[in-house]
């Protein structure tokens, strides 16, 4: 049996508060109702509303669309596909393109069993840009499934890519909320290669399973060389400011079906 609304929604207030007459009055910002005027919400005082309504209203759309969990991959804007490596900047990152075909293969083989659960499961996520990114949206498009981006207002490297599901592309104003929503549903974290975002990113997940403010779950580098060379990992073990323990929080893997075993096999 459904419930009949006993009072007006918001929406309708909106259009009948446009149809009033034109006077100084209804003209003035202190008439203007207050969930419709952007000047309003932007005011600094308003921050922990913005706040809210960023954590809200992705959370609202995938709860409908009935997204129970997610695989998450962090990775570079700057990598190229392996056809585009001639223009790489540097010779690194040329080298770094295999990356690319690895995070689209896995994100295909990943939304390939997300699609054995109607997409409920196990749903590709990504910071929804270029690079690494782009290629995780591509592969649950190879599938034939949905894949999440969570966008950014940045001044530059940063608008969707074409392969995010129109429907779960997400943009954000605030990073901690955006990051928030990265592990919320995470069943599993990859990271490629990247800059200070992507070291961000794993470091911030890393931080939040070390001190048991989040459950375990597979953690992967993929290019071992590439993380050995700009981390010492062992140091951190050696000079004490983490546990050696710690070290076993992730592991290395070099391609997509060895991500897929290691998830399968984690533990």
């Amino acid at each position: 049996m459904s419930s009949k609304r006993v009072f007006p929604n918001a929406k309708s207030d909106i259009t009948q508060a446009q149809e009033v007459p034109d006077t100084p009055q209804t003209r003035a910002p202190a008439y203007r109702l207050a969930f419709a005027d952007d000047d309003f919400l932007c005011r600094d005082e308003l921050r922990p509303v913005r706040l809210q309504l960023e954590l809200l209203k992705p959370q609202l759309v995938m709860d409908e669309r009935g997204i129970n969990s997610t695989v998450v991959m962090f990775g570079g804007a700057r990598i190229p596909e392996p056809k585009n490596a001639s223009a790489a900047k540097t010779e690194t990152l040329a080298g770094l393109s295999k990356y690319y075909d690895e995070a689209r293969e896995f994100a295909r083989l990943m939304t390939l069993k997300s699609m054995e659960s109607y997409g409920r499961e196990n749903v590709i996520v990504t910071g929804g840009g270029p690079g690494v990114m782009e290629a995780g949206n591509r592969g649950a498009i190879d599938a034939g499934g949905a894949s999440i981006g969570l966008n950014i207002v940045l001044p530059h490297e940063q608008a969707p890519n074409e392969f995010v599901t129109p429907e779960l592309c997400f943009n954000f104003h605030y990073f901690a909320i955006r990051k928030m929503h990265f592990l919320m549903k995470a069943k599993a974290i990859t990271v490629f290669p990247g800059g200070f975002g992507t070291l961000d990113e794993l470091f911030e997940a890393l931080t939040l399973i070390q001190t048991g403010r989040m459950e375990p779950v597979p953690f992967l580098l993929f290019g071992e060389k590439f993380w050995q060379d700009i981390l010492n990992w062992d140091a951190l073990a050696e000079a004490g400011t983490i546990s050696r323990e710690d070290l076993g929080l992730f592991k290395f893997v070099e391609t997509a079906q060895q991500a897929v075993e290691a998830i399968e096999n984690w533990g």
